[in-house]
């Protein structure tokens, strides 16, 4: 379980990741940050350790060709995904269709929601979160002042951190330009 949540603010995407490792009952806390940067994407991870270490360590994505951006995250970015997940044995496929997780990912000042069916959203309110405490963190974004990102974000992940046992300090963020 986590909580990552962003912001698109001034051309530019901000992520703020927990630290939360969750089975069943037991919590524990990871080193590692669950939000990074890969080449010219920000990245923030729920659903699986696994998933988010190829994200961070396997990714590699031709750059945009003539495509708008939205094209481009569904048409190349998640096809590329999806052939990692299948070629490194992440990817469920049942009945025909592959699941992954659910990631954040911004790119060119905008934030991407992809979920565990590689979908590609974006939300008009230039906010979004995942994991077991987003709608904590969504509601808190909702009324906070947004002018500052990562403070937002930080206070958004303590609401979280309150409301849902499997949200954790220490909160990590980063930024993509």
């Amino acid at each position: 379980m986590t909580c990552i949540a962003g912001i698109e603010h001034n051309g530019r995407v901000y992520l703020c990741g927990d630290s939360a490792v969750v089975s069943g009952w037991d919590i524990g806390v990871t080193i590692m940050p669950k939000v990074f940067r890969v080449d010219q994407f920000v990245i923030g991870c729920t659903t699986s350790f696994r998933m988010m270490q190829l994200l961070q360590y396997k990714l590699s994505v031709k750059p945009q060709g003539q495509e708008s951006d939205y094209a481009y995250m569904v048409s190349v970015v998640v096809e590329v995904i999806r052939e990692l997940f299948k070629r490194l044995g992440y990817s469920q496929v049942e009945n025909n269709r592959e699941e992954g997780g659910d990631f954040l990912i911004g790119y060119r000042g905008c934030l991407y929601r992809i979920s565990c069916d590689f979908s590609v959203l974006r939300y008009t309110d230039g906010f979004a979160a995942i994991g077991c405490g987003q709608q904590f963190a969504l509601g808190a974004l909702a009324i906070l002042d947004k002018s500052n990102p990562e403070k937002a974000l930080m206070q958004a992940l303590e609401v979280a951190a309150h409301f849902s046992n499997g949200v954790c300090e220490p909160f990590h963020c980063v930024m993509l330009s």
